[in-house]
C-alpha cells in the first residue's frame, strides 16, 4: 500500500502519456473505479492494468482540472473537487452509454449489455422464467446479473451501474422510475406433523377452522419457527411483537432456500410469500399446512417494482426485458395454492 501511495503521489512528467488536451472518458472511468476502492493497488489488479497507468491517469485529470481529486492522508479519500468530478464522470459515463444504445437501435444491431440487479432470492424466483425467451430474440446482448439489497441497487442505478433492479416498492430517488408489477401474499406454512408435536386434537380442528378467515399468530406461539433475516422477517417479527408473542426462532437466513427444507422436514414452521411457494411446492409435498395471512381487508403481501433511471434510454431489448417480466409474474399470480392439509 505504501508503494502504491508513493506511485500514486510521485508526478513523474517523464512518464505523461499525452500532453493537455481535450479529456476522454478513460481516464474519467478509471477515476470512478479507483473512487468505489480508494485504494491503487486494488484498482489497478481489477481492472488489469498497472499502478503507473492508473497513477498517470488520475495525474492527468488532476493536471486538467487544476485542483487535487484525493486526499493523500491519512488514507485516500475524495477531495471536495474530486466529489463534483465523479459525479461529472457518472453522468458522463451514463449518457455515453445512452448513445451507444441509441445508435445501436438506429442500426437494428441489437447488441449490448442489460445490467440487472435483485436479492438471490427474487433473481432464482424470476430470472430462470424470462432469460430463456429473452436469449431467443437477442442473441447477442449479454445480461449481467448484481445481487443487493434495495438500497444498494437503488445507489448503483443512480450511478449508472445497473439498468434495472427489482426492489420491494417505497419512496425512491425522484430520478428513479418505479414500475409496480406484482403484489405478492404471505402465507404461513406449518407442517402437520408439528401441529401434532405441539397441540392436541381439538385444538389443531380448531385452529384450521379459525385458519380459513384468517390466522392468528397466538395460535401457534408453541410452535419453532425458522424465520428469514430480510424485509419481510423484520414485518412479521414485528407482527409477532404486536400480538405480544416472542416466537421460538430456531433457525435464521436470509434465504427461503434454506427454510424451506426444514418446514419439509417438519422441523420448523417457516413463512412464504406465493412466488417463493412457487419454487419449492414439490419439494413441501402434501405434509404441509398453508395458511393465509391477512392484514387489515385484505391479504398481507409485498408490492416488488422495477426500478429504472428516469434519463436512461429503454432499448428495444430492455422494453422486451421487462415486457417479459410483467407477463411472466402475472401468469404466476393466477397459480393457485391449496391452502390447508
Amino acid at each position: 500500500t505504501q508503494k502504491a501511495n508513493r506511485d500514486f503521489f510521485t508526478f513523474q512528467q517523464n512518464n505523461f502519456v499525452e500532453e493537455e488536451g481535450p479529456m476522454d472518458l478513460i481516464s474519467l472511468h478509471y477515476f470512478q473505479e479507483l473512487s468505489k476502492d480508494l485504494n491503487m493497488t486494488k484498482t489497478a489488479e481489477r481492472l488489469y492494468i498497472s499502478q503507473q497507468t492508473l497513477s498517470n491517469h488520475i495525474q492527468r485529470l488532476e493536471q486538467y482540472y487544476n485542483a487535487p481529486l484525493f486526499y493523500r492522508k491519512p488514507s485516500l479519500s475524495l477531495t471536495c473537487a474530486g466529489e463534483f468530478v465523479l459525479g461529472f464522470a457518472q453522468v458522463m459515463e451514463k449518457e455515453e452509454r445512452n448513445l451507444k444504445d441509441i445508435l445501436s437501435d438506429i442500426e437494428r444491431q441489437e447488441r449490448g449489455t442489460l445490467r440487472v440487479g435483485a436479492s438471490t432470492v427474487r433473481s432464482i424466483q424470476l430470472l430462470p422464467q424470462i432469460l430463456p425467451d429473452f436469449h431467443k430474440k437477442y442473441p447477442r446482448v449479454s445480461v449481467s446479473y448484481e445481487d443487493g439489497r434495495a438500497f444498494q441497487l437503488e445507489k448503483k442505478i443512480l450511478n449508472g451501474e445497473l439498468d434495472f433492479a427489482i426492489a420491494f416498492s417505497k419512496e425512491y430517488h425522484p430520478d428513479l422510475i418505479e414500475h409496480e408489477f406484482l403484489q405478492d401474499p404471505v402465507y404461513l406454512c406449518v407442517p402437520e406433523g408439528l401441529l401434532q408435536q405441539y397441540y392436541s386434537p381439538e385444538e389443531i380442528q380448531a385452529v384450521k377452522a379459525r385458519a380459513t378467515e384468517d390466522v392468528g399468530l397466538e395460535d401457534f406461539a408453541r410452535l419453532p419457527f425458522s424465520m428469514m433475516d430480510t424485509r419481510l422477517g423484520r414485518l412479521l417479527q414485528e407482527r409477532f411483537k404486536r400480538a405480544g408473542i416472542r416466537p421460538n426462532v430456531f433457525f435464521t437466513s436470509p434465504s427461503s432456500s434454506q427454510i424451506m427444507p426444514l418446514c419439509a422436514m417438519g422441523v420448523t414452521a417457516c413463512f412464504a410469500t406465493h412466488m417463493a411457494l412457487l419454487s419449492h411446492l414439490d419439494q413441501l409435498g402434501t405434509g404441509v399446512n398453508i395458511f393465509p395471512l391477512l392484514e387489515g381487508n385484505g391479504p398481507m403481501t409485498q408490492s416488488l417494482s422495477l426500478l429504472r433511471h428516469r434519463q436512461r434510454y429503454l432499448t428495444h431489448f430492455s422494453k422486451y426485458f421487462m415486457e417479459l417480466l410483467f407477463e411472466t409474474t402475472a401468469r404466476m399470480e393466477q397459480v393457485q395454492i391449496a391452502h390447508i392439509v
